[in-house]
């Protein structure tokens, strides 16, 4: 059992570090939008359509997904000034409690939205701008898709610390070795 939670937590923070790594491009693209849409208004005075649509379009894909890496970085708030101080059981039991509110959490908005996503999906809902992008249609279900990547995420992390805090310190010979051969 113990292999099998090891492995889970290794592939949930695969799967994170991997969709953090492609997600961070999405600032040098939003970059490049604007500045396209800066000189082409500004220089060329032709203005676009769609740059500022697709910086938010982007953005928002952005924000969900530095969610599920933050989540996996454990750069979630926390007062660590009195976590800290606490004993490993008490640790314990507040990341317990942490990890089942953040599992209730993403459980109850994909259960309260999923019929409104379906039929924003359903429906193609686009923008409503003059470019009209399907930003709602693909923004919506993704909102729910990352709360459920973000909850898997929150268990991984509550079993690797549970696996990393049962476990003995390493056992050095009672020698403090600082490096030195």
């Amino acid at each position: 059992m113990k292999r099998f939670a090891i492995k889970f937590c290794a592939a949930c923070d695969r799967v994170s570090q991997f969709i953090g790594g492609i997600t961070m491009w999405l600032t040098a693209v939003i970059v490049a939008a604007m500045m396209c849409e800066v000189v082409l208004r500004y220089v060329f005075e032709s203005p676009t359509l769609w740059a500022n649509e697709l910086s938010l379009w982007l953005a928002g894909i952005l924000y969900l997904f530095a969610g599920l890496y933050a989540m996996r970085e454990r750069a979630h708030i926390r007062v660590t000034v009195i976590y800290d101080s606490l004993s490993r059981k008490m640790k314990l039991a507040l990341d317990a409690v942490g990890m089942l509110v953040v599992v209730a959490f993403a459980a109850a908005l994909i259960a309260g939205a999923w019929e409104a996503v379906y039929n924003t999906v359903a429906r193609w809902e686009t923008f409503g701008t003059k470019w009209d992008p399907p930003i709602p249609a693909t923004v919506k279900p993704l909102i729910l898709i990352v709360a459920g990547l973000i909850a898997v995420q929150a268990v991984s992390n509550f079993v690797s610390d549970f696996i990393s805090r049962n476990e003995p310190p390493p056992d050095d010979g009672g020698e403090k070795n600082f490096g030195a051969d």
